[in-house]
């Protein structure tokens, strides 16, 4: 059998999640929220990608405060109101494709928040163009000629953390079976990881020790809430000298299992300008294998991993758990269907869907039946 095509389960403290293959829709912001709320744009999305055929669907990144947001645009999770967006839409997505475990990204973009969409150049918005002010562990802005933004006082870090969990118990009271805390592409947990963003002079700056404090304090307020499966996502590397490194985020990743995670999903990048990334195919996929070595973490591996093929192999190597999809995914929303075909896999799909099957591809559905006179 192939091992994208195999099951896997993952733990929690209500019992196994079991994902009917190792294939994940990694988290993909929409920007297409109207002030937090899910719109029509996410329930064409998530009915789509809950049609994909993967294992496990991500919810992009959620913010868990208003002023976490990434942009004016971005989906939120910080009050009633944009719980029951949510939760009706997500609702009458599920309602559209077979059964598949949901994972929602909690997050809070730090100093990278009041930004424009990417379309529209994705810079630092101000208070007159729909902007307002960020918060970040240190008073450095993200690039240079950039308004520095606030520095979190202990108050607000608590008032953050608190954020995380409301959102998380929210997540929980829709049923969502799983939560991804947001620790990677420069946004507020990954700030406060790196030396490149973090220069506080309290506890929670300074040496690794401090600076992983809130980014852990956070993680076991939520396990202590959220009775599904709990992991983080995480940039193994700034890719800049003097910045966060891939043994560090294993060693943090040993310290997540040991506070409860279930999983880790492994990224890099996004704290710095300066970073020079070497891009090629699965170029992320040796950090997963290291943390997934160094903490015995199930781990997903993500990033130019765009074939059946490739999929196939990181997970034969033992490189990783679980292989997530971002670009592939939008690209082609069936990229599971000509996986399966390629790898003689199946997949669920609506039975609206079962009699499009091309002659190479019959059994990629299993053994289903269609009739019609």
């Amino acid at each position: 059998m192939s091992h994208l095509f195999s099951e896997f389960t993952l733990t929690s403290p209500r019992g196994p999640l079991t994902l009917a293959n190792r294939a994940v829709v990694a988290p993909m912001c929409q920007y297409s929220a109207n002030n937090g709320l899910a719109t029509d744009w996410h329930l064409m999305h998530w009915g789509n990608m809950l049609n994909s055929g993967a294992g496990l669907f991500i919810i992009e990144a959620t913010a868990v405060t208003a002023r976490g947001r990434i942009t004016p645009q971005c989906l939120g999770l910080w009050d009633d109101t944009t719980a029951a967006a949510l939760n009706n839409t997500l609702d009458r997505a599920r309602h559209l494709a077979p059964k598949v475990p949901v994972c929602i990204q909690l997050s809070h973009a730090g100093r990278k928040a009041s930004s424009s969409a990417p379309w529209e150049g994705g810079q630092l918005l101000d208070a007159a163009h729909g902007g307002w002010q960020p918060e970040g562990p240190s008073a450095l802005p993200h690039l240079a000629q950039e308004t520095p933004p606030d520095a979190i006082s202990a108050q607000g870090l608590a008032d953050i953390q608190a954020a995380f969990v409301q959102a998380a118990q929210r997540a929980q009271d829709m049923g969502i079976e799983a939560v991804e805390l947001h620790g990677a592409h420069g946004y507020l947990l990954h700030q406060f990881l790196s030396p490149l963003s973090n220069q506080r002079n309290d506890g929670y700056g300074g040496n690794f020790e401090s600076r992983i404090r809130f980014p852990l304090e956070v993680f076991q307020a939520v396990r202590a809430a959220f009775k599904g499966s709990l992991g983080m996502r995480l940039s193994a590397t700034d890719w800049v000298e003097g910045g966060w490194t891939p043994e560090e985020t294993a060693d943090l990743a040993l310290r997540l299992k040991q506070a409860g995670a279930d999983f880790v999903h492994i990224s890099s990048g996004g704290i710095s300008p300066q970073q020079k990334i070497a891009i090629g195919p699965e170029y992320q996929v040796p950090f997963a294998k290291l943390v997934k070595q160094k903490s015995g973490l199930p781990t997903m591996a993500v990033g130019l991993i765009t074939t059946p093929q490739q999929a196939e192999d990181v997970l034969v190597r033992g490189d990783a758990d679980l292989v997530a999809l971002a670009r592939a995914f939008l690209y082609k929303p069936r990229w599971m269907w000509e996986a399966a075909a390629a790898l003689g896999g199946t997949v669920q799909a609506s039975h609206q869907y079962w009699r499009c099957m091309p002659r190479e591809a019959q059994g990629i559905f299993g053994a289903v039946r269609i009739g019609q006179r």
